[in-house]
């Protein structure tokens, strides 16, 4: 078997903060041995680079639509002159894959346009695989730059956006076309085998999020007397913050003091503004927008627990780095949450949207014992341990990639 595969990942926007489970596996294919080049339609905004480990993914990212729409159109004519026949295939699949209405066969001209571009790019590099983040968007293009190339493709199912239209993205076709599908947890699988006819189901794996040794290796930090709590996330409405500050503002009527910081950034941070000045939480929580991974594990350590009262997940990955951090989480009975999650063990769960359910499980955080948080932080740290290392994930998606591209090198 030869050394090392050479493989392109894709993905929407790649260099964010928020990316930290794909960095984390591009890192560990590489320390494989593996040469992994990296694509993103789109570049991140500006306030994402927060990082020097960001801003030098982004540095040897390969942005598709910053190729400009003369590189773009011509990688389309070369495509459609080389390989006539595969052009045709394309079309009749980006077709064939559209959401109803006149709008989304702009879209799929756009994909294909898109997907011209990559092909003559892995192709140029000596790409034997590619492989996708995300089910969206940027999976359309794989799939046509995978007919256009002649190149197999696979894709990381995240969730939860990729299951909520499963016919705009034609999830069934990306999955029953794809070499393989990975998905972060059983219940996202389950929703692949929901998706796909059942000859599919062998190709569907579940491949956990993992965090590299630097969370493993920490010396443990004590758990502060004060009550702080810290949130991090996109502030989009999925994540349910406006409840998280319901919840604070009921407790505080209450009596009870709870302080909240909100680490991330997004389309509902005006309305989580205005929240915090309509309850009166003013003094109670700071907004510190994205911060970088470091600062993100000082403020976990610096609180009692992370809160997510998320509507819909995936696996959230700041759920394991505080609990490799050792700190209790609360979350809600969503997605793939409760495969990690275990009530009273090492965090709580309540039903997402419940504001009196939150607001309970924040009163037992505030109220416990150092020693009770101390002891689920301890089974929290050691669960992360058995089910999410990275490198032990990555030998695991490893061997799936390496089954790919064996498979083409023999055909």
């Amino acid at each position: 078997m030869p050394e090392r595969m050479v493989l392109a990942y894709v993905t929407n926007q790649y260099g964010r903060e928020g990316d930290t489970f794909i960095r984390q596996e591009v890192r560990q294919l590489r320390k494989l041995g593996h040469a992994v080049f990296t694509f993103s339609m789109r570049r991140p905004e500006r306030e994402q680079a927060v990082s020097d480990e960001v801003r030098s993914e982004q540095a040897g990212t390969d942005y598709i639509l910053e190729a400009g729409t003369l590189k773009l159109g011509l990688a389309l004519m070369v495509c459609g002159l080389w390989h006539p026949l595969r052009m045709l295939q394309a079309a009749a699949l980006a077709w064939k894959t559209r959401a109803p209405g006149l709008r989304a066969i702009v879209w799929q001209l756009f994909y294909l346009v898109e997907a011209a571009y990559l092909a003559r790019r892995i192709e140029s590099l000596g790409v034997e695989h590619v492989h996708d983040h995300i089910a969206t968007n940027s999976a359309s293009v794989c799939m046509l730059a995978s007919v256009l190339s002649g190149v197999t493709w696979s894709m990381t199912v995240h969730g939860p956006h990729d299951f909520v239209e499963p016919v705009r993205w034609a999830l069934q076709e990306k999955l029953e076309s794809s070499a393989f599908c990975v998905f972060i947890a059983e219940f996202g699988r389950s929703q692949g085998m929901w998706f796909s006819r059942p000859a599919a189901w062998p190709k569907l794996h579940v491949v956990r999020c993992g965090l590299d040794e630097s969370f493993f290796a920490a010396a443990p930090v004590s758990i502060p007397p004060g009550p702080r709590l810290v949130f991090v996330g996109r502030l989009s409405a999925e994540k349910g913050v406006l409840v998280l500050l319901e919840a604070a503002a009921k407790l505080a009527r209450d009596g009870i003091r709870v302080e909240l910081v909100l680490i991330g950034d997004g389309p509902s941070r005006p309305d989580i503004e205005r929240a915090v000045v309509r309850h009166g939480l003013g003094r109670a929580v700071t907004l510190l927008g994205w911060q970088g991974s470091e600062r993100v594990r000082q403020e976990i350590l610096g609180s009692r627990a992370l809160v997510l009262p998320s509507f819909a997940e995936g696996l959230p990955i700041v759920l394991m780095e505080a609990m490799a951090l050792r700190r209790p989480v609360v979350s809600t009975y969503v997605a793939g949450i409760p495969e990690l999650v275990q009530p009273g063990i090492n965090g709580y769960l309540v039903p997402a949207g419940s504001v009196d359910g939150l607001a309970e499980a924040m009163r037992a955080v505030v109220g416990a014992s150092v020693e009770q948080l101390d002891q689920m932080g301890r089974s929290g740290a050691a669960r992360i341990a058995e089910r999410h290392d990275a490198a032990t994930n990555a030998r695991q998606l490893e061997s799936l990639l390496w089954h790919a591209v064996d498979t083409r090198r023999q055909a």
